[in-house]
């Protein structure tokens, strides 16, 4: 029995030095160092080749080593009978907060239009809004959702959130999928924190941006799936959008080539809202590992149909 490390833009050795410091015994292969496919039982992925795990005939779980999906997912070619799970670690998502949180007061508070006069020696003070004056409303109201919720409402910012059903949770309303409208309306700086699932991607697109406040302003940490990138050019370049700080993208690394790192209005960053600490996660993996090994229920499986 053994486990395989697979990632194509991660250093499958850290994974391997936590995971043999919790248990020396373990039999690790790292990928592309395949020697007994036959063998493998259990996957640690990130942006593995599409088609990789058909070739490990024994295989049962593919673990992520992020809190997203869809990297997994969209591979078509994964075997049906194998198992996905996903990482719900409390300082990864303390970390998507603390981001979003950073991000909103930078929005609020004018700091990247200061930047942009600097760069041109221009002192220009302008009156910024404060918390308690600004909307925030978040799409996808999961666990990086809920607890982002509670860190903005916690510094005075006024929020609501988007799933696919109404609910109050910790005091903030919460709008369901026939209620995005209403949703929308509300919103000056919108943070996308969804699933990529069928019906999301894409979901980040001019009609959208639309029905948003006047000049606002959107934050996505999710994936670049959701946004149609050339939409948001027109959205900002129209005036309807104020401006945008994306840290993901459809493709990544973001081609120096990308019209995104010329616009004086989009802010990147290079996919770091929040990054997975092997130290802090292996022992999920490992429990998982055991539980597949005595035939009991997994933490955190993916609905493979949902895909979320």
């Amino acid at each position: 029995m053994s486990i395989v490390l697979v990632s194509t833009s991660r250093d499958p050795k850290k994974w391997y030095k936590a995971l043999k410091e919790k248990n020396e015994d373990l039999d690790i292969q790292i990928y592309p160092d395949i020697e007994r496919p036959e063998d493998i039982e259990f996957a640690i992925s990130w942006k593995h080749p599409d088609g990789l795990y058909k070739n490990y005939p024994n295989l049962e779980v593919v673990a992520s080593m992020g809190a997203g999906v869809n990297h997994i997912l969209k591979d078509e070619d994964l075997p049906p009978k194998v198992r996905v799970t996903r990482i719900v670690d409390d300082q990864l998502t303390k970390d998507m907060s603390q981001f979003v949180l950073l991000q909103c007061l930078a929005v609020s508070r004018n700091l990247f239009t200061h930047l942009k006069d600097q760069s041109s020696k221009s002192w220009s003070p302008r009156a910024y809004q404060t918390p308690p004056k600004t909307n925030i409303g978040i799409m996808g109201y999961g666990v990086l959702g809920k607890e982002a919720g509670k860190v903005l409402k916690a510094n005075g910012f006024n929020v609501i959130g988007y799933a696919n059903t109404s609910k109050i949770v910790d005091g903030i309303k919460v709008y369901g999928a026939d209620q995005q409208d209403e949703f929308l309306d509300q919103t000056q700086i919108l943070v996308c924190l969804l699933p990529v699932t069928s019906s999301t991607k894409g979901v980040l697109n001019f009609e959208l941006f639309q029905k948003l406040k006047d000049e606002a302003y959107l934050i996505n940490v999710a994936r670049g799936e959701h946004l149609l990138e050339a939409d948001l050019i027109k959205a900002i370049d129209t005036g309807k959008l104020k401006g945008a700080s994306l840290d993901v993208f459809q493709e990544e690394p973001l081609p120096e080539s990308h019209p995104f790192w010329e616009h004086e209005n989009i802010q990147i960053t290079p996919h770091v809202a929040s990054m997975t600490d092997p130290e802090s996660v292996a022992n999920q993996l490992l429990e998982n590992y055991r539980r597949m090994k005595n035939g009991e229920a997994l933490l955190n499986v993916v609905d493979v149909q949902k895909g979320y």
